[in-house]
């Protein structure tokens, strides 16, 4: 593990560039909150989606890189002939005559390695960031398609009820046109109302046909499969405090980290340019055989060492334009870092607005809209068999009682749907 620190408009961040060797669990629990169907094909979708499998083995690739990234190059082995001379090729006749192995090692300016090691840390710590982005994307789109799967359903029931109760009311103004007591506009009104609910039941079938597609889309299945529709959900009196929310937002956001994990890399790579500066080194060691000369002298072999370095000189293009591009490419990283940070609690506050305004609207509709829609929809029934209001006034009482109750179960599903948004942006689970 390496431990630094950068300044970012005069706050000092702390880095440490360190990964676990672990994922975290993909598990839709540790996610985003749902219910146990939904949780089911959330984690169904985690397991199976193919760009979630690409970024995994993306991670994996990188965690593989970083040993390499911080090691030495493989060191060179060379074989020589020196001083043979060109007209006898004879190993013998000259002294300096000599058979040659050498090996040399390249060792970059101190401190190179571990920054190249850091860098190739960072980049598998911002693609782990890239890959839990990309599982809580996944999870609030398939959480929303299955909110809205649900409603659509919803929407189909009560569409179902109309149907029913449209046609007794039809059955009932044409006895009452039959035997005098009714108008023929009444019966004409409810048959209106019947073909317009028919059209409307084609549109919610097309549309819950789309929402199963993309449900299983989403999961990435080889082949059609029906989507179990939620039941059972009940209101939620979510109490949120937008200071703590924010709070974890900044810890927890993904793609935050995504932006602070380049701010480092960004750093590292300054430093790497501010060492190009000074020269690498290498290193050769050889030996040197020879062989008895003509009259039977034995000679002494040789070893020799050299010490090799580049030379900085053209620093002014190639050293002085390199750190300045890093330092700008710091700089932009700082600003988009900055720009998330200061829009994260604007993004917040929207949902939280939202989620509190929805919940104030299902409790109007429940409480006080449904109740009201009821006695109006029980009272003007009983009126129009006596003859007190008209046909249209109590069928219109009739439709307004189910639309109000689809709007509470729409409020209902909107509030579940701007939680998993919510939860998205949190970058985890409330």
């Amino acid at each position: 593990m390496w431990r630094f620190s950068i300044k970012v408009g005069g706050i000092f961040f702390v880095g440490l560039t360190t990964i676990s060797m672990t994922y975290r669990s993909p598990l839709a629990a540790s996610l985003i909150w749902a219910p146990p169907t939904l949780n089911e094909l959330i984690e169904e979708g985690l397991v199976q989606n193919k760009e979630i499998q690409s970024l995994e083995a993306q991670v994996e690739s990188l965690k593989a890189e970083i040993p390499f990234a911080g090691a030495l190059d493989d060191p060179r082995l060379g074989f020589a002939i020196l001083n043979l001379p060109a007209d006898s090729f004879s190993f013998d006749e000259e002294p300096m005559t000599q058979k040659q192995i050498s090996i040399a090692q390249r060792i970059p300016w101190f401190g190179k390695l571990d920054l190249r090691s850091q860098k190739a840390t960072l980049k598998a710590i911002r693609q782990q960031a890239m890959l839990e982005a990309k599982r809580l994307e996944l999870a609030r789109k398939i959480a929303v398609a299955y909110y809205e799967f649900g409603f659509i359903n919803r929407s189909l029931e009560i569409n179902q009820r109309l149907t029913e109760i449209v046609s007794q009311l039809l059955r009932f103004a044409e006895t009452r046109y039959a035997t005098g007591r009714g108008l023929q506009q009444d019966v004409l009104q409810a048959q209106v109302e019947l073909s317009k609910l028919l059209d409307e039941k084609i549109t919610l079938e097309k549309r819950r046909r789309t929402l199963t597609d993309r449900i299983n889309e989403l999961l990435n299945r080889e082949r059609f499969m029906a989507v179990e529709r939620p039941t059972g959900l009940e209101f939620m009196s979510l109490q949120l405090n937008a200071e703590e929310l924010t709070s974890m937002a900044l810890q927890e956001n993904p793609q935050l980290r995504v932006k602070q994990a380049e701010i480092d890399m960004a750093q590292v790579e300054i430093e790497l340019a501010k060492k190009d500066y000074w020269p690498d080194l290498e290193f050769m060691l050889a030996y040197g055989q020879r062989d008895e000369d003509r009259t039977g002298r034995s000679l002494p072999d040789f070893i020799s060492g050299q010490v090799l370095m580049n030379i900085p000189l053209w620093q002014k293009t190639r050293q002085d334009p390199k750190l300045a591009a890093t330092q700008k490419a710091r700089e932009a990283a700082e600003k988009s870092y900055w720009n998330l940070v200061k829009s994260l609690p604007f993004q917040l506050d929207a949902l939280i607005t939202e989620i509190r305004d929805t919940q104030e609207n299902y409790k109007l509709f429940k409480d006080a809209l449904l109740l009201q829609a009821d006695q109006w929809a029980r009272s003007s029934q009983a009126a129009y068999e006596v003859g007190s209001v008209e046909f249209n006034t109590m069928i219109n009482a009739q439709i307004r009682l189910l639309q109000f109750e689809l709007k509470a179960d729409k409020y209902l599903f909107n509030i579940y749907k701007k939680r998993a948004e919510l939860e998205e942006v949190l970058g985890g689970s409330m």
